[in-house]
């Protein structure tokens, strides 16, 4: 069995091989640019140990693995461009260090080199790998437009966020598990058994995120505090606490949340205050172990001995412990 570390060496490996350097170097500059920006790889280590789990090919399940990597930095290009973000991983942005025009079409390439990766499969295996994929990179795209959407309502039910964050977050997780036994040749039942696996994984992981950003230790986690509360993101933690509102109550809350002009140091102390007296930080606590019970269930069912497990659920557990 191989260790998520090496792993993700391969990946870099498998990476740093592909033809990015071509013309016009305007458009695939930034392509090698994005990549050399690093990152922990997730999905597609989440893949190959998927793989590996079961006894499967890591050569040849590489291309599936490649091309989920792929697609993810493609869709932080474009999602850079439409939050405006001016820094990814600490540096500049792809359409800050060169332009938005250019970010956008290196990011279209990015999605057909994506496509190519799953064309490099063995033949039995490229319709349905490409018909995860295509299902998934619909799903990522319709939560990036539900998410924006939120941006403009007034309100969001918790239903339509958790929805939200499936799409957005946990399908990409859930289809890289997918493709893991797909392309290691586990049973159809399996298959889905690790896409549930990846659904309660991924929710479980955005869930957290929410929580760190208000109640986690920066010095920790390495991520700035309060930053959802500043920018007025409808996060679960909010949402709860305006379940808890009520009233002329509920009113002031949503306004002091969506009021862009008050002192942050102000703003954030204020909505804290909301959230302590509604206990969310606990709700959110509740909600994130229902899905560790969800994920866990369907990772017990697969019909893989234990050992064989054991380097994926410690993989998964020690991301489960920071922040991600």
């Amino acid at each position: 069995m191989f260790t998520a570390e090496q792993l993700l060496q391969s990946v870099n490996e498998a990476l740093e091989k592909e033809n990015f350097n071509r013309k016009p170097h305007e458009l695939y500059e930034p392509i090698t640019y994005i990549f050399s920006l690093g990152g922990k790889r997730i999905r597609p280590v989440m893949q190959l140990m998927t793989v590996d789990m079961y006894g499967g090919d890591l050569q040849k399940a590489m291309p599936a693995a490649l091309g989920i990597e792929i697609f993810h930095n493609f869709s932080l290009v474009h999602d850079d461009i439409m939050d405006r973000a001016p820094l990814r991983r600490g540096k500049q942005t792809v359409h800050e260090k060169w332009n938005a025009n250019t970010a956008i079409l290196s990011g279209d390439t990015m999605l057909v080199k994506a496509y190519e990766q799953f064309l490099r499969l063995p033949e039995p295996l490229i319709k349905p790998a490409l018909e995860v994929f295509n299902l998934t990179a619909t799903g990522v795209c319709e939560g990036q437009q539900m998410d924006m959407n939120f941006e403009e309502k007034t309100e969001v039910s918790i239903p339509e966020y958790l929805e939200m964050i499936r799409l957005k977050t946990a399908i990409l997780i859930g289809a890289a598990f997918r493709l893991g036994g797909l392309t290691a040749g586990a049973p159809a039942e399996e298959q889905q058994q690790l896409f549930d696996f990846g659904i309660h994984t991924g929710l479980l992981f955005q869930l957290r995120d929410d929580l760190l950003d208000a109640y986690g230790d920066a010095t920790v986690f390495g991520k700035k505090q309060f930053g959802d509360i500043i920018t007025n993101k409808k996060t679960y933690l909010y949402l709860k606490a305006l379940e808890h509102a009520s009233g002329k109550d509920r009113r002031k809350f949503s306004e002091l949340y969506a009021n862009v002009t008050i002192d942050p140091v102000i703003k954030v102390k204020k909505v804290m205050k909301y959230f302590d007296d509604a206990d969310v930080k606990k709700e959110t606590e509740n909600k994130i172990q229902e899905h560790y019970e969800l994920a866990r269930k369907a990772f017990n069912a697969l019909k893989v001995t234990d050992e064989n497990k054991k380097p994926l659920r410690q993989y998964t557990q020690q991301l489960m412990e920071r922040s991600f």
